[in-house]
């Protein structure tokens, strides 16, 4: 079995242990939680959940990317809680992202050992990621998100400004450039948990260490397509997830990867860019601010129930 071969085989195994260990969690959470609880809600999505699957997961085959504009609408509209925001992105875009995945891989050349060795680092980051960020508190995920989607911002605007690296002409990568996209790949897995997304700043390390830009698809899409099955287990294992809109991320992303690469296949997409910055900071801001006012109203409750106590006593009985 040649390695491209065995890629494919990989994806498959990884997404039919994506969609039972789904169902047998999704069962699970029924089962535990109040049917209130956002990870254990029945039902079909509804059509505007879909149609963010469809729009941002058509966007993200054409290589804007996907995490940050969803979490950015996800916020917009409160359709999730915050502290559910980063399991329901990488359970929701987790087949889109396998089925671009296979697309890529099939129809772009990169060296299959870089390939391979890259994936794997991704996911050992994810792994570790998803176990940290699925037990995160509300506050805690609200100020990550705000930081992340800072960050995602600022790729976008240096990508729509060319301060980018533009990459050279090889398909593979040796000695220390190797171990540098290694440990930059296993970071950037680790962060994608986050909702930071890796697709911009995968092809930004692809680029410093001197590969072809077009080998940043494989790569980029291929660590996604097997770390994000790896991150969900934690989410889905956690109930860390809402259940109906990651659902209709996968519904209606499967259609909107398809369309993308093989009907639409290229967009001028710099107006869309500077569309996708502006919603991400704002998204940004209104996480920020909503982490804020949650210390506030802690502390006002803390000194409420401070003021509402009986004084103890420091001395012995009188």
């Amino acid at each position: 079995m040649d390695p491209k071969t065995a890629l494919f085989v990989g994806l498959g195994l990884f997404a039919a242990a994506h969609i039972v260990a789904w169902i047998a969690g999704a069962r699970r959470a029924r089962r535990e939680r109040s049917p209130s609880d956002p990870a254990a809600t029945n039902g079909l999505p509804s059509f505007f959940e879909s149609a963010i699957g469809f729009v941002t997961n058509f966007f993200d085959t054409l290589g804007i990317g996907s995490f940050a504009p969803t979490c950015s609408l996800f916020k917009l509209f409160n359709l999730v809680p915050d502290e559910r925001i980063p399991g329901t992105l990488n359970v929701g875009h987790t087949i889109p992202t396998l089925v671009e995945a296979l697309i890529f891989i099939a129809i772009v050349e990169v060296n299959a050992t870089t390939l391979a060795l890259m994936i794997a680092a991704s996911v050992a980051g994810a792994w570790l990621g998803a176990g940290v960020v699925a037990g995160w508190p509300r506050r805690k995920v609200q100020v990550g998100m705000g930081i992340a989607l800072l960050a995602a911002a600022a790729i976008f605007m240096m990508t729509n400004l060319g301060w980018l690296p533009g990459g050279g002409d090889t398909l593979s990568l040796s000695d220390g450039r190797l171990l540098a996209g290694l440990l930059g790949n296993f970071v950037l897995g680790a962060l994608m948990t986050i909702g930071i997304g890796l697709y911009a700043p995968c092809m930004i390390l692809v680029s410093l260490l001197g590969m072809n830009p077009k080998a940043a698809f494989p790569i980029m899409m291929g660590s996604c397509a097997f770390l994000m099955p790896v991150a969900s287990l934690q989410f889905v294992q956690k109930h860390s997830y809402s259940l109906r809109p990651a659902l209709g991320l996968t519904l209606g992303g499967v259609p909107g990867v398809l369309i993308a690469a093989f009907i639409v296949k290229s967009l001028p997409l710099r107006a869309v860019r500077w569309l996708v910055v502006a919603v991400v900071v704002y998204a940004s801001v209104a996480m920020l601010r909503s982490a804020i006012r949650e210390v506030a109203s802690r502390e006002k409750k803390d000194a409420v129930l401070a003021a509402a106590s009986p004084p103890t006593s420091s001395g012995g009985e009188p």
